[in-house]
């Protein structure tokens, strides 16, 4: 019975992605009718849940930290691919859908997937232990190019507004770009024990235990499914984000609301994984998909934008607004006093998912 169950949740896990992806091409373009945004919005749960099976099974194969990279840099490719398809259809209203979309994905990602994660491995083992040397590193690498890329955009004086200049923009493409890959290669090569999961002892888990490993052909497919996954998730989001928009507008809400609701639906599979991983005690890997996510979102967007700045008319709107400036550096601050000690409990894990519950409360009521 158990080898039956595996096997239909095997083939479950290939289907969802393939049926949503042909009804992204059947939809592609059209007007949805509210029963089609449902059986879309049904899809779409559905390709957020085989995305984060594949990316699991990648993640196995090749190991911490590479494999927290895999879902990180997949989903945020597939975010910008987003961000441009509805700046490029959005006009005027979409100035400054980046900025909401990046700093929604660092609030999300720092709070609430930090958060959730650290709750969660707080409850099962009382103290949530990680590595505190490349934990920190990673939030610093985040407060860095956060601010060089969202803040300061507020504080020059080559453009009106809180936009760059072109030179600007180009530098902090750049400058965001190699930080990154700086940072990645830290995580994957120089310091790679740094991002590792860890006992309450202290011990490095350099293997997962009792489970064999994928073979290279399952690890393959995975890596083909998730790209499948992730473009359906993509596609029918935004063949479902008109109802999201009118929904919005609506019910009175600020047009940033869409930038925050594009950043959960494009991060859930990594919300799943990170939590499923701090229920088996890999505090670290949850720490290492949420800060690197959150290194991804910034450092590979702000990039991709820059250059689709190119063609595309009209401001690119980066810098952020006072309430959320004071959002971004309570973040920074709790989460240094978060990670320093490289122990935590629920008393932080409840913290951090609380400033996430701030973070959305005054997007929808600022």
């Amino acid at each position: 019975m158990a080898a039956k169950i595996s096997t239909y949740l095997a083939r479950w896990t290939i289907y969802v992605p393939v049926v949503a992806v042909a009804a992204l091409a059947l939809t592609w373009g059209r007007d949805l009718a509210a029963a089609l945004v449902i059986v879309s919005a049904a899809l779409l749960a559905g390709a957020v849940l085989a995305a984060v099976h594949h990316a699991e099974v990648v993640a196995h194969k090749v190991g911490e930290p590479f494999g927290s990279l895999v879902l990180a840099v997949a989903v945020t490719v597939i975010e910008v691919a987003l961000i441009v398809t509805l700046m490029i259809s959005g006009g005027e209203k979409t100035q400054s859908l980046a900025r909401d979309t990046v700093f929604a994905a660092v609030m999300i990602t720092c709070n609430g997937i930090l958060g959730l994660s650290l709750l969660v491995g707080a409850i099962r083992r009382r103290i949530a232990v990680f590595n505190p040397e490349g934990t920190g590193g990673a939030l610093a690498a985040v407060a860095t190019v956060a601010t060089l890329s969202l803040v300061l955009p507020s504080f020059t004086t080559s453009r009106p507004g809180p936009q760059f200049s072109p030179a600007q923009l180009a530098f902090a493409a750049v400058a965001s770009l190699g930080l990154y890959l700086l940072f990645v290669t830290v995580q994957t090569r120089r310091h790679r024990d740094y991002f590792l999961p860890i006992t309450t002892a202290g011990e490095v888990i350099d293997e997962e235990e009792h489970v064999d490993p994928p073979t290279a052909r399952a690890a393959l497919t995975s890596v083909g499914l998730l790209l499948v996954a992730l473009i359906a998730v993509v596609g029918l989001a935004k063949g479902v984000s008109p109802a999201i928009e009118s929904a919005v507008a609506g019910a009175g809400l600020p047009q940033s609301v869409v930038g925050v609701i594009i950043a959960l639906l494009v991060l859930l599979p990594e919300t799943i994984a990170a939590v499923r991983a701090a229920a088996r005690d890999r505090i670290q890997t949850s720490l290492n998909l949420a800060l690197g996510s959150a290194m991804a979102s910034i450092g590979l967007t702000i990039p991709a934008i820059a250059i689709a700045m190119i063609w595309l008319d009209g401001p690119l709107l980066l810098g952020l607004g006072g309430t959320q400036m004071v959002l971004l550096a309570l973040t920074v601050v709790v989460g240094t006093l978060t990670v320093v000690p490289g122990r935590a409990n629920v008393l932080q894990g409840g913290i951090h998912v609380g400033l996430l519950a701030v973070f959305l409360f005054l997007a929808a009521s600022p």
